[in-house]
């Protein structure tokens, strides 16, 4: 009996995270794994699919692996929308979940189509009551998280357009790996809360310097160096948080 016990705690202890893109799932043990992986389910994330209603109960927690999702924040009926936060591979969507709340705050949607992974509310809720460990994972995303929403503000309050939008496509580039992006003048008109052509003469003027290059219904960047060295101290302080946070 103690021998079997043994082999079953050691196929726990090594059970295969490398499967997963996602870094939460990959930084979980073998037993936190196991709590979730049985409600856990591959799909696809298609452009525009809408993940949680600002006000309604959150059904399912999704598990990025590739692409991007945004979270906006919503004023009085006239106002724009703003993009308070990007995740990627990094995270999860559900926050106020793991805060101890089952009502969305915000509009989360797919900015990037990619694929992940959902589980049911109430099987992550389960498991994070069984599991601390698991529990304080999480928390420390969305630590890290609200950081980002913190930079966010700070950016939106008082830099530059240009700057700002350097710093978007940084962020979005360090959750696709690709130079490439897939994004419209008009949709980051909207994620930065300007109008379309304050964005056309930020692109142009970043693509003057050599720091980008805009095509149809993409931006390609050139210089990623220049591009923070553009962004300033407005990129790169919550990827850094995050970081602490999980390691």
């Amino acid at each position: 009996m103690t021998a079997l016990l043994s082999l079953l705690e050691a196929a726990v202890a090594t059970h295969p995270r490398e499967q997963y893109r996602n870094e939460l799932l990959r930084r979980l043990s073998g037993a936190d794994l196991a709590l979730i992986e049985p409600g856990l389910a591959a799909l696809p994330l298609p452009l525009r699919k809408s993940l949680q209603r600002r006000g309604s109960v959150i059904a399912d927690v999704y598990f990025v692996e590739t692409g991007i999702v945004s979270v906006v924040a919503l004023g009085a009926k006239r106002a724009k929308p703003v993009e308070a936060g990007l995740i990627g591979r990094e995270g999860m969507t559900g926050i106020e979940l793991i805060l101890a709340d089952n009502r969305s705050q915000q509009d989360v949607y797919i900015q990037v189509a990619g694929s992940g992974h959902h589980i049911k509310a109430a099987d992550l809720q389960r498991a994070t009551e069984e599991s601390e460990s698991l529990r304080r994972l999480f928390l420390r995303f969305a630590g890290g998280f609200l950081t980002q929403v913190t930079e966010t503000a700070l950016a939106n309050g008082s830099a530059t357009i240009d700057r700002r939008l350097s710093r978007w496509l940084l962020m979005a580039q360090d959750r696709l790996d690709d130079a490439a992006l897939p994004l419209t003048h008009e949709f980051l008109g909207l994620m930065l809360g300007v109008r379309r052509s304050g964005v056309t003469v930020a692109i142009q003027e970043l693509a003057h310097d050599g720091l980008v290059e805009s095509r149809r219904g993409r931006v390609v960047i050139v210089d990623r160096a220049g591009l923070i060295e553009r962004a300033g101290d407005i990129y790169g302080r919550s990827h850094a948080e995050q970081q602490r946070l999980l390691d």
